[in-house]
């Protein structure tokens, strides 16, 4: 492993000038750079994962898939391998417009494995999503009436908040209405992102909790999720299922 000091800096910018950007089947753009310690066709297979539909609101957008992407105040430089001090210093994702386009660089190894790889490119693609597009009316209606309904737990630290924000002035005799639309965006981008994981890899649902909340109720998730694979099918060669385990 190459030590911090032998390791050069690029800026983001001539990354993404000399990065060969390319285009997956579903549309998204996406490129490589450095020593990513990640398979070409298990990257294809995450990024593949993102429907068609989805995809198509994503113009203007590329992923870079690199070792680290680190902050410097205002600009983002690009490690081509890790160390463990460049490590310290790097970030998960970094946005960075160049000319008309946002280039996202996500810091493949700070993740720990495939899983956490995957869920990181993907909630990122649910929030550009949501950022684009918005909430499908029928979803925010449905997380709307399991909310009030009292369903217990949410998909994120950050839904669950803006939920809580939300019903407490429901309680005062008005809906926060701002509050209410952060929880709808969060919970909706959340679910996008559950969905295409589900489509990527078998994962346990209970490993998506990173911060202390309480993870959603999973028969409300189901819910939630056969609701988004409705509204975006997978690709083709993608399978969407869900599996309830027994405890013994």
């Amino acid at each position: 492993m190459a030590g911090a000091a032998q390791i050069p800096l690029y800026a983001a910018t001539k990354v993404a000038q000399e990065a060969a950007v390319r285009q997956a089947d579903n549309g998204v753009c996406y490129a490589v750079f450095g020593e990513v310690h990640t398979a070409q066709n298990e990257l294809e297979r995450i990024v593949q994962a993102v429907p068609v539909v989805v995809a198509g609101a994503l113009r203007q957008r590329a992923w870079y898939f690199v070792p680290l992407a680190i902050g410097e105040n205002e600009d983002t430089v690009v490690a081509p391998d890790y160390s463990v001090d460049l490590g310290d210093r790097a970030i998960c994702h970094r946005n960075v417009r160049f000319g008309g386009s946002e280039c996202i660089f996500i810091s493949t190894r700070l993740m720990q494995d495939r899983f956490a790889l995957a869920f990181e490119f993907l909630i990122n693609v649910g929030h550009h999503f949501v950022d684009v597009v918005g909430v499908p009316q029928s979803f925010g209606d449905l997380v709307w009436s399991q909310a009030t309904a009292d369903v217990r737990g949410e998909t994120s630290h950050d839904a669950w908040e803006s939920r809580r924000r939300a019903l407490d002035g429901r309680r005062g005799g008005s809906v926060d209405e701002k509050a209410k639309s952060s929880y709808l965006e969060s919970a909706f981008a959340d679910s996008l992102a559950v969905y295409m994981l589900s489509l990527t890899i078998d994962f346990d649902y209970a490993d998506l909790r990173e911060r202390e909340y309480p993870l959603l109720a999973a028969p409300a998730l189901a819910e939630r999720l056969r609701h988004v694979a409705e509204l975006f099918p997978p690709n083709a060669g993608y399978e969407f299922e869900i599996r309830y385990r027994r405890r013994g």
